[in-house]
């Protein structure tokens, strides 16, 4: 075998099967040194070394702490923090602080293994098999770290939203089996994309089976917490969410969900004529323009209406609200259709929550949704054409899709 020189020692070199051992090794010396080294800087000398300077600092080292563990994604090494006396300031080291048993991207593993399917009583199997036997992990400390996230949540519901420039807007009610309390069965949730084309989560509460109350509240803080109207807002059919945008956000253009949409209709034909219905209700939405659109619902209405007027009057109320999409670049409308923006995240969170229903109270069911929530919106993708919402930001006008040329008073759309 071969050998490696250290501190005048000759050390086995590493082979294949020894070879996670020997990089944790070096991992933790190499952190030890560093641990040294950032004492060595405060008192400024050496190990054993005297004061050259009067002005120096007084502290002097006085051994070490217990060993301690700490958890990383490479697996769980031992250290052991120099302790410092007789400094005027308590010393606490920027490199591994008091009481920090993992990494910041060991904390996030857990929202990550559970957005992957593993139930709660299997997170310390699957830690220990990725981090080491020595893993600092318990019933209490996860706990502890559960109830971390309750304190990341309430931090990240008050935050301020002064600074986001919002363009879309989606808000929808999600219903998860996660034994959340009957009056509170739907969490509230709001997406938006900015003007560089960013999507982001700005609000997940629990709701009053979305009434306009709830969402007026949820509008509401976010207005309290500095974000300004944004230039449209995305929505399924319920009235509430639209009573609410009217009475906090009235100048905010406003369009239905397309998805929604045609499940209310289909619902209200029988099964045998709901393929060739469907075929002909999903094609109104991308129609090239909004005129075409018009006709391919009134086609619609003219194949159905006499036998099922039921489904045609679902289709035909509030139908203009169904078309502002066609106000907005062609590029965005797919993102403009349906609320799939909030749906498809959640879908993650219902394969989990759907699986067993763990929660007994609204707000743990809800934290820990937010920090799966957390975990997707870093896959997030951008709104098409990201150069286009600038435009969209400063209130450009668009008509079918292309930007509308004002010259003089006669409008024209650009080719």
């Amino acid at each position: 075998m071969q050998k490696d020189r250290r501190d005048g020692q000759d050390v086995p070199a590493p082979e294949w099967a020894t070879l996670e051992g020997w990089a944790r090794l070096q991992v933790q010396e190499f952190l030890q040194r560093l641990l040294e080294e950032e004492v060595t800087a405060l008192l400024g000398r050496q190990r054993s070394e005297r004061r050259r300077e009067v002005d120096a600092p007084s502290g002097y080292r006085n051994g070490y702490q217990k060993p301690r563990r700490l958890s990383m994604q490479g697996g769980t090494i031992t250290v052991r923090r120099p302790r410092v006396r007789n400094l005027e300031e308590k010393f606490e080291s920027r490199i591994l602080p008091l009481f920090r048993r993992r990494t910041e991207e060991v904390g996030r593993l857990l929202p990550e293994l559970y957005l992957h399917g593993l139930a709660l009583g299997d997170f310390e199997l699957a830690l220990r098999g990725l981090l080491g036997e020595g893993a600092p992990l318990s019933a209490s400390s996860i706990a502890r770290l559960k109830a971390d996230w309750h304190t990341q949540y309430e931090a990240w519901s008050h935050r301020p939203l002064g600074d986001r420039k919002p363009v879309y807007l989606w808000a929808d009610g999600i219903y998860v089996k996660a034994g959340l309390d009957k009056e509170k069965a739907a969490l509230l949730v709001v997406i938006c994309a900015h003007a560089d084309g960013r999507k982001e989560v700005l609000a997940l509460t629990p709701g009053f089976r979305e009434s306009r109350e709830s969402w007026a509240g949820v509008f509401r803080d976010l207005r309290d917490r500095g974000l300004i109207p944004p230039r449209l807002v995305l929505a399924d059919g319920n009235t509430g969410v639209w009573a609410a945008v009217a009475e906090i956000w009235p100048e905010a253009a406003e369009q239905r969900c397309w998805n929604h949409k045609i499940v209310n209709v289909l619902d209200r034909l029988p099964k045998k004529v709901q393929p060739e219905a469907r075929q002909l209700l999903t094609a109104i939405p991308y129609a090239r323009s909004r005129a075409e659109a018009q006709k391919r619902r009134d086609a619609f209405v003219h194949r159905f209406g006499q036998w099922y007027p039921q489904a045609t009057e679902t289709l035909l109320r509030d139908f203009e609200r169904m078309l502002t999409f066609y106000d907005f670049p062609q590029e965005h409308w797919r993102h403009l259709r349906t609320t799939n923006p909030v749906e498809s995240p959640f879908s993650a969170v219902r394969l989990r929550t759907g699986a067993a229903r763990r929660f007994k109270k609204t707000e743990n069911a809800t934290c820990l949704i937010w920090k799966v929530l957390m975990v997707a919106e870093k896959n997030f993708r951008r709104v098409n054409a990201p150069e286009l919402m600038a435009r969209v930001w400063a209130g450009e006008e668009f008509k079918d899709g292309l930007p509308v040329v004002t010259q003089g008073t006669e409008e024209k759309v650009a080719a």
